[in-house]
C-alpha cells in the first residue's frame, strides 16, 4: 500500500491492510462494521453505540477526550482512527511516538463524510465494499442537492447544548447537511463555530423549524417548554419544534445515506425529489 496523507497532514504508510484497529469515534466504529471489518475492531470509546450487537463485545478504551492510551497500546493495534475535532492532538502523537499508525479523519460537509468512506476503504483494505456504499449514496446525494435548490431555503435553529444555549455556524458538518437537505442555517455567520446564544437570538431570527436532537446535549420532551414565551415565531406558532435523532444529521459514513432520504421532509413538508 502506498502512503497517504490523511487529515492532519501526516503520511500513513501502511505495509498490508490492518488486521487489529482502534476506534476512537462513534460514526468511524459504525463505519467500519458496514466495510465488513467488525471482527478486527478491538477497541472503542465509550460512545461508540452502533452496531449494538458488535460493540457490545468489545474492549471500552475511555471516551474521545479522555482515552486510556496504555489501554489502548495494550490492545497491540496496527491501526487508529482518529478525528481532527474529536481527539487531541496530544494523544495521537503519543500514540505515533510508540510506533502505532494513526489516520486522522475531518469531514466537514457531507460530500467530505461520502469521500472518507471512500478514504477508510484504502486505508483497511475494503476498497471494494467501500465504493458499493459510495455508489449507494452518490445519487441520493445529488437527487437531495438538486431538489433543493429548487426550493427556497427553510430558517432552521439547531442547537447542540443548553445551559448555555449552542448551535452551529457555516464550518460545521451539521451545517452542511441542513443546507443540502434545505435548511438555512439561521446562525451560519456567527464567527464561532458553535457560539453561544440566547432565546432572543433565536426568537429575533424567526426560525420556522427548530429541531431539538438528543447529542451531544440530550434534549427531551421537557425542553420545548423553552421556546413557549415566544409565541410568534414561525416554528413555535406553527409547531414546528422537532425531538430528532442527532445522528443523522452529524454522523459520517453509511447514515448518510438514512439522513438524506429522511431529513429533507423533516425540513420542509413540501420536499420532493429526495
Amino acid at each position: 500500500m502506498a502512503a497517504r496523507v490523511d487529515a492532519s497532514g501526516a503520511a500513513v504508510d501502511l505495509t498490508r491492510p490492518p488486521r487489529r484497529i482502534v476506534s476512537l469515534v462513534p460514526s468511524i466504529t459504525e463505519t467500519l462494521c458496514a466495510l465488513g471489518l467488525a471482527d478486527a475492531l478491538v477497541g472503542i470509546t465509550v460512545y461508540c453505540v452502533e452496531p449494538r450487537d458488535v460493540v457490545r463485545a468489545k474492549t471500552r478504551i475511555g471516551g474521545e477526550k479522555n482515552p486510556d492510551l496504555e489501554k489502548i497500546r495494550g490492545l497491540e493495534p496496527d491501526l487508529v482512527i482518529a478525528n481532527v475535532e474529536e481527539n487531541l492532538r496530544d494523544h495521537i502523537e503519543t500514540l505515533r511516538s510508540w510506533s502505532i499508525p494513526v489516520w486522522v479523519t475531518y469531514p466537514r460537509t457531507v460530500a467530505d463524510g461520502i469521500r472518507l468512506i471512500a478514504d477508510l476503504g484504502w486505508v483497511t483494505g475494503t476498497d471494494e465494499r467501500a465504493r458499493e456504499l459510495v455508489q449507494e449514496i452518490e445519487p441520493l446525494y445529488e437527487r437531495v442537492a438538486r431538489a433543493a435548490a429548487r426550493r427556497t431555503p427553510v430558517p432552521v435553529f439547531y442547537p447542540i447544548w443548553r445551559g448555555p444555549y449552542m448551535t452551529i455556524n457555516r464550518d460545521t458538518y451539521i451545517h452542511d447537511m441542513l443546507r443540502l437537505c434545505g435548511g438555512r442555517n439561521v446562525f451560519a455567520e456567527r464567527a464561532e463555530r458553535y457560539p453561544t446564544v440566547t432565546l432572543e437570538e433565536v426568537a429575533a431570527e424567526r426560525p420556522a423549524v427548530i429541531l431539538l436532537p438528543d447529542e451531544p446535549f440530550r434534549f427531551r420532551r421537557a425542553h420545548v417548554a423553552d421556546f413557549a414565551p415566544y409565541a410568534d415565531v414561525p416554528a413555535v406558532r406553527d409547531e414546528r419544534i422537532h425531538l430528532v435523532d442527532g445522528k443523522p444529521f452529524s454522523w459520517h459514513g453509511p447514515r448518510i445515506a438514512d439522513a438524506l432520504r429522511r431529513l429533507p421532509g423533516l425540513i420542509d413538508p413540501s420536499a420532493t425529489g429526495s
